[in-house]
């Protein structure tokens, strides 16, 4: 089970990223594109080009955990995409 405290942080990576990278190489976007630690609690947001994958890294004291998200619907492309996902994680 997730849960997160109030004071989340949430990095958004603007360029697209690969989608076939795992735990080591999204732990190595993080530090090296974004400049963070990943074990710091934050939440670590990637996207494809296209806007339809999301891949999340986030470490909870234990372990990383990576979750991925395929959006059925293809969002169009700029604010529009993280306000459908503010709003389904609401």
């Amino acid at each position: 089970m997730l849960s997160f405290s109030g004071s989340l942080k949430v990095f958004l990576a603007i360029d697209p990223c690969d989608m076939r990278k795992g735990f080591n190489g999204l732990y190595a976007a993080v530090t090296e594109r974004l400049g963070e630690d990943p074990k710091s609690g934050a939440l670590f947001v990637f996207c494809n080009r296209r806007h339809t994958r999301l891949k999340i890294l986030y470490w909870d004291t234990t372990g990383l955990w990576v979750l991925t998200k395929r959006l059925e619907v293809e969002p169009s492309p700029g604010p529009k995409l993280w306000n459908q996902l503010a709003s389904s994680s609401a």
